[in-house]
């Protein structure tokens, strides 16, 4: 059984728009653009059978999904449920930016760099440490979600706030170390979490896409630091399509892979790319430089790090193939790659290990005011932001990494603060929301 959760943040509110600190302050309401934003949101998840809405009960996420169940003209009702509304900020809500930095600097500082750790005052006088209750909450209701939808497959819309569904896809991915700030979740944005139920309490996640604002325009969020990278995952090959593993053999971009380039240059090319890198196999290779067709005289610096996992005896070989000759090596790839080496290949740790190496370099190469294209496969991109995301590489499942999709990190300006994943794994370029791109092997 497998429970797709659609969380989309409300659109842009009065609050946003002055500057101010909501929480749960209920003053905040959806300004015309806000409306709009929702009404767009609606509209590309109109296609998608919903069986159940859950929302804030705060105007600013309530009004957001009426507007998004109008757009979609369905019979469903939305409940709506204090177990989504936004972090309690106390005293906090209603002030600007600048006058929480004036009022309550100790404070704010350990809100930006730990939020776990941070401790005010309720209105009342008490004192309560926000993030934590947050977490707490999330959890909550994630246990109400999967109690009251378990026995079939179903689809989830939840609408809500920043830092409550930061919290919930924290949750799900178990609470990375510094996840809160590795995310980012713009209005209207559009994430999707796919989580598969093997049993009653085992269960295995997958980010299908964070933060996806396609719907709107700019259609990828603001830059907010000096140095942007902007990830894809090479287009489709027909062995991708077989479902047959290609691993380190040098195969080319089929009709329908050199389409879905096309389709990421067109959706890519309002946006500055000042350089580019990709792994040294063809496929890689070619998507980038069908993408830089908008982006002339750039030259693509071929990285031999970011190559795709070698996977030895089997590449060449299809899913069933494996499985005849080596079935409990198969399985154990499938539910823990991190104890799995290759025959004659590689083990998930070691594709890490040099993936990340070439990302570091790619970092050091920027310079302010630079963003990257860079191009490479499925394990190397998941390995990637694994890391990113605070995971281990033996969590690799719990990324979707789609045939032509993009994925955008803005690098952190300051050492101890990590970089953040701006949106993850876009394929709306390539015909709708829902990640369609082939399921095959690597």
């Amino acid at each position: 059984m497998t429970l797709r959760l659609i969380f989309v943040r409300h659109g842009l509110s009065s609050f946003n728009k002055e500057g101010r600190i909501q929480g749960r302050n209920d003053l905040s309401t959806l300004t015309k653009e806000g409306q709009s934003q929702a009404e767009a949101a609606g509209k590309t998840l109109s296609s998608i059978p919903i069986d159940a809405i859950y929302s804030s009960p705060l105007q600013r996420a309530s009004e957001t999904t009426k507007i998004i169940i109008k757009q979609h003209q369905s019979d469903l009702k939305a409940t709506f449920t204090d177990e989504l509304l936004e972090v309690d900020l106390g005293p906090w809500s209603g002030l600007t930016k600048n006058e929480i930095k004036n009022h309550y600097p100790e404070e704010l500082a350990i809100w930006q760099k730990e939020p776990k750790e941070l401790t005010i005052n309720r209105n009342d006088g008490t004192r309560f440490q926000p993030f934590k209750e947050l977490l707490y909450q999330a959890e909550s209701f994630l246990t109400f979600l999967f109690n009251e939808h378990s026995g079939s497959d179903k689809t989830i819309l939840i609408v809500a706030h920043n830092a409550i569904l930061r919290c919930l896809i924290l949750k799900l991915i178990n609470e990375p170390s510094e996840g809160f700030r590795r995310l980012k979740l713009d209005n209207t944005s559009i994430s999707i979490c796919n989580v598969t139920f093997n049993g009653c309490k085992d269960r295995q996640v997958q980010i299908q896409c964070l933060n996806n604002i396609a719907h709107l325009n700019p259609s990828i969020p603001k830059k907010t630091t000096e140095k942007r990278i902007i990830l894809v995952r090479h287009g489709e090959t027909d062995w991708n399509k077989q479902g047959r593993f290609q691993g380190q053999i040098d195969i080319p971009l089929n009709k329908n892979g050199k389409s879905q380039a096309k389709a990421a240059r067109d959706f890519l090319k309002n946006h500055i790319i000042q350089k580019a890198f990709s792994s040294s196999l063809s496929r890689p290779k070619e998507t980038a430089q069908i993408i830089l067709n908008e982006h002339p005289g750039i030259k693509i610096s071929v990285k031999d790090n970011l190559k795709e996992i070698g996977h030895g005896k089997w590449e060449g070989k299809l899913e069933s193939e494996i499985k005849t000759d080596w079935p409990d090596l198969l399985k154990e790839w499938k539910t823990s790659p991190e104890k799995v080496q290759m025959p004659e290949g590689e083990n998930i740790k070691e594709v890490s290990t040099r993936s990340i190496t070439g990302w570091n370099e790619i970092c050091k190469n920027l310079k302010n005011d630079e963003t990257a294209l860079v191009v490479a496969h499925d394990a190397v991109n998941k390995t990637i932001l694994c890391h990113l995301l605070g995971l281990n590489p033996s969590q690799i499942w719990m990324i979707k990494q789609g045939n032509g999709g993009i994925t955008v990190i803005d690098l952190s300006e300051e050492e101890d603060q990590p970089d953040q994943i701006t949106c993850l794994n876009i394929t709306s370029h390539l015909g709708g929301i829902i990640d369609s791109t082939a399921t095959g092997a690597l």
